[in-house]
């Protein structure tokens, strides 16, 4: 039964006690009016604890908002939650992405991730189709979703609450992708769940990649806010070599907003639990708050660390990804670029927990300690050991 202000309430205690449920916890559709956000529709979830974030229906059904007991959680961008209609995704190089870039939970994918790449596209058997250009972090987070449902649920004296929602990218000679994306929180809850199915509904064999761009902000992102995860080594720091300490930012302890500050983006490999779980999280000991990401070793088998921490910019991204941070070329080279046949289909499952209060973020601590002993140091020598990656 859900836990409301520090009382266990059945449904029918809940139930006597307002007129609707909806006082409490719920979830509700709105739509932005203003500016270049407008047109732009919003699921809002509250869950009753102070936990509360807004799922963006047409940008990819990605999570934009978040925040706990009024503590802004996620990440706000210059851009804003521009609607789809004014985007540019295929300007300025392959990087019009970033004129749209915002939110807390924002998927790359679902064809390609990383950076910006050119391949050949025989799959497709178009002659006037050579190559593919894929842009930056690809094409799905600007995609309008079919709001496919929304509410509350009781199952016995649980309430979740839950959305669906289906993003199609798709092209004539090209991809044929559909992501079915379902989102649930519980009355009650401080953890977001999210399941994610893509599935080839084309009949050329089509690759697939899948990054999620998790976005932490200020306040929980500050000055002495902690990288926590089960790091068995460094792999890749995009800033290794004689520049390595030069900003004076390693990838455990983060520094406050600097000017300048060129981005730094790590790659680490991960151990999991006896589950498969691999737990990564930003903890803050002056707030006595953390925000946890938990994916599976199997089907996010690379995890990136991404220090935006420049003045007017400043984030964290906390990104599990299919794929290797050396991109699309060396993923195919490296027989490690996923291919989904016709019909085939891929499921990743995801959990997002804010955790508060001494005892919590001691609990979280010792639990991802116990899995790896993490690198002491703040700068440890990248390893360059790719592990080797098959297709599930």
């Amino acid at each position: 039964m859900p836990t409301l202000f520090d009382t266990d309430l059945s449904r029918a205690d809940l139930l006597a006690r307002a007129g609707s449920p909806s006082q409490f916890a719920g979830v509700r559709l709105m739509t932005l009016e203003d500016g270049r956000e407008r047109g732009v529709r919003l699921l809002e979830f509250r869950t009753g604890t102070g936990l509360r974030f807004t799922v963006a229906v047409d940008r990819g059904f990605d999570i934009a908002e978040c925040e706990y007991k009024g503590v802004p959680i996620g990440w706000h961008s210059p851009s804003g939650l521009r609607h789809p209609g004014l985007g540019e995704a295929e300007a300025e190089g392959g990087l019009g992405w970033l004129r749209s870039f915002t939110g807390l939970f924002v998927t790359c994918g679902l064809d390609h991730a990383l950076g910006p790449e050119d391949e050949p596209a025989d799959h497709y058997n178009y002659p006037f189709r050579k190559s593919v250009r894929h842009t930056l972090h690809g094409r799905a987070s600007t995609i309008p979703a079919r709001l496919a449902g929304y509410g509350e649920a009781w199952e016995g004296e649980r309430c979740v609450l839950w959305c669906e929602g289906v993003v199609h990218q798709a092209t004539v000679f090209g991809e044929n992708l559909q992501l079915t994306r379902r989102i649930e929180a519980d009355m009650g809850g401080d953890t977001v769940r999210i399941v994610d199915r893509v599935e080839n509904l084309g009949f050329s064999a089509t690759p697939h990649m899948l990054l999620y761009h998790i976005n932490v902000g200020y306040p929980l992102l500050d000055d002495g806010a902690r990288y926590l995860a089960p790091v068995r080594e460094a792999v890749w720091a995009s800033h290794a070599g004689e520049p390595y300490r030069a900003q004076g930012v390693g990838y455990r302890t983060m520094a406050g907003p600097r000017h300048p500050f060129l981005e730094q983006v790590w790659e680490h490999e991960m151990a999991a639990d006896a589950d498969g779980v691999v737990p990564v999280a930003l903890l803050n000991d002056r707030l006595s708050l953390a925000f946890l990401v938990e994916t599976r070793k199997a089907e996010f088998p690379c995890h990136l660390e991404w220090q935006n921490l420049a003045s007017g910019m400043y984030t964290l991204g906390l990104e599990p990804c299919t794929n290797h941070v050396l991109g699309r070329a060396a993923a195919r080279e490296r027989g490690e670029l996923i291919t989904l046949e016709h019909g085939e289909s891929r499921t990743y499952r995801t959990a997002l927990t804010v955790a508060s209060g001494t005892a919590a973020l001691q609990a979280l601590e010792a639990r991802i300690a116990a899995i790896a002993a993490q690198p002491a140091d703040d700068y440890p020598e990248p390893t360059g050991a790719f592990a080797p990656l098959r297709q599930r």
